[in-house]
């Protein structure tokens, strides 16, 4: 009990948006129970009493926090459906494919209520109408543009979905008092802000120390050919979000704790959404010191966590992409999967032209594999048993039941749940795609041999009882305890970290 208290602690410190709503925090000194995400002082870790729900907490005699309002966190509300409909409405203004009344209409259609019944969900939930949600996303994407870039204001109203420059310019102004040129000599002052006539790159921002070598290192060695391209610098791929496609190229800031996002004015539709899901890829909300300080105690750790400052856990770009990944790496080399992947990506990703020669595939759809054959993923040197889990994730993926993308998974152990459900994968696949597609930082695939021979040759059961001690990082853990075997040729390094 005492070691689950210091766990929970740990992740209220970090104040880490992936725990919200798994546990809440009742602090003895004010009788008020907060989530983990609450803006308010860490309470000391004496007056702290943890539970699962917010029924518990004032079953003890706590009242909940009006800051942070414990009632609304995932899966906690009073009609969870609510709060369910409000984040997917905000995810698919974030993808760019909400804006049309249809839109509402068919999410309205998914949960079988009226669009009034939506708009009034809405409201209650995020206290503003959809029409303001819309309002605010264009506004901030225009902002953004305005300020980072030298793209004419003419394109960048109708970029963030501004129907007119009249459109644009009134609801600028109504919002933030000011015209948006006034935002744009900014912009111009920095001609670094753009680096070609169809290009643009935006900034952001992680906590350091960032181990920018370290990630590189382990995406390059399962970079998909044709999607991925990784140097010693920099990192790029193609892209599709919904039906914007282009390529990006991500970069290290030099003076700045940021990396720099190069990427085509064909995906500035869905730049929200592109930006996110780089933080994703990139762990750019990692809190290093925390999590070093943490994992540091344990002795088995502590020579790894010196000798690997900033460490990331690297995310997903695209969840179905990182969870086929996954299964080709099943009992094979990280070298001979990365093979398999290239043939796999040449047949059924489509092609797209693009200034870069090694991108040259867009990354394969869910609905593409789903209607794919065993025979046809088998004649790419994937055995048929592999060949049947990809093509059961691909139907997963495309039916809506399994979610990999798209922001916050507030049930990890329930996706775990539904992975290990699926033909072909077991808890080690499960977890590793937990780690990665799921940013759950507490993932654990104890059954990892490598992981095992690096602790000493321990048992399942005993990687099981070690991995305590690291709670709620294991996922961090995992990533050090890969790098502590030393490599004796350079193939080795790829074959070890999975």
């Amino acid at each position: 009990m005492e070691q689950d208290h210091q766990r929970l602690y740990s992740a209220l410190t970090a104040r880490d948006s992936r725990f919200d709503g798994l546990f809440f925090v009742g602090v003895t000194s004010t009788d008020v129970y907060c989530r983990p995400i609450c803006p308010a002082k860490t309470p000391k870790q004496a007056n702290c009493r943890f539970f699962d729900s917010p029924q518990q907490a004032e079953h003890a005699g706590f009242r909940p926090c009006l800051r942070c309002r414990p009632e609304l966190a995932p899966g906690s509300a009073p009609v969870d459906d609510g709060q369910r409909i409000a984040q997917l409405i905000v995810q698919r203004l974030e993808e760019g494919s909400l804006d049309a009344r249809s839109g509402l209409e068919a999410i309205a259609d998914q949960f079988e209520l009226s669009s009034r019944q939506i708009r009034r969900i809405v409201q209650r939930e995020l206290g503003v109408p959809p029409i303001q949600l819309l309002l605010t996303r264009r506004l901030l994407l225009a902002k953004q543009l305005l300020t980072e870039t030298t793209l004419p204001v003419t394109d960048i109203g109708f970029a963030s979905g501004f129907s007119s420059l009249r459109r644009f310019n009134d609801a600028f102004v109504g919002r933030y008092r000011m015209p948006p040129t006034r935002l744009r000599q900014k912009a111009t002052e920095d001609s670094a802000a753009i680096l070609g006539d169809q290009t643009s790159t935006l900034q952001l921002s992680y906590r350091p120390p960032y181990d920018w070598r370290g990630v590189l290192t382990f995406l390059e060695a399962r970079a998909l050919r044709g999607v991925e391209h990784v140097t010693g610098d920099s990192y790029a791929r193609t892209v599709r979000l919904g039906d914007a496609t282009g390529w990006m190229r991500v970069t290290q800031a030099k003076s700045k704790h940021a990396l720099m996002v190069e990427f085509t004015h064909t995906l500035m539709p869905v730049l929200p959404a592109l930006l996110a899901r780089v933080r994703s890829l990139f762990d750019l909300n990692a809190r290093p010191d925390l999590i070093a300080q943490h994992l540091g105690r344990d002795l088995r750790l502590r020579a790894a966590v010196k000798a690997n400052p900033g460490l990331r856990v690297p995310g997903a770009f695209n969840g179905f992409e990182m969870g086929v990944r996954a299964i080709l790496g099943q009992q094979v080399t990280v070298r001979a999967a990365t093979t398999i992947a290239g043939r796999y990506v040449e047949t059924f990703g489509l092609p797209i032209a693009t200034p870069l020669a090694e991108l040259s595939r867009l990354t394969p759809t869910a609905a593409r594999v789903a209607a794919a054959s065993v025979d046809e993923l088998a004649r790419h040197g994937i055995i048929a048993s592999r060949a049947g889990s990809i093509i059961a994730l691909a139907k997963a993926q495309r039916s809506g039941g399994l979610q990999l993308d798209g922001g916050s998974h507030h049930d990890p152990e329930h996706s775990i749940r539904q992975l290990t459900e699926l033909p072909g994968i077991g808890p080690w696949t499960a977890h590793y795609i937990a780690m990665r597609a799921l940013r759950w930082p507490d993932a654990f695939p104890k059954e990892d041999i490598v992981v095992r021979n690096n602790l000493g040759g321990i048992s399942v059961k005993e990687a099981e009882t070690v991995s305590q001690a690291w709670r709620p990082w294991r996922s961090y853990a995992v990533m050090h305890v890969w790098r502590m075997e030393k490599p004796r040729r350079s193939g080795d390094y790829v074959r070890i970290i999975r």
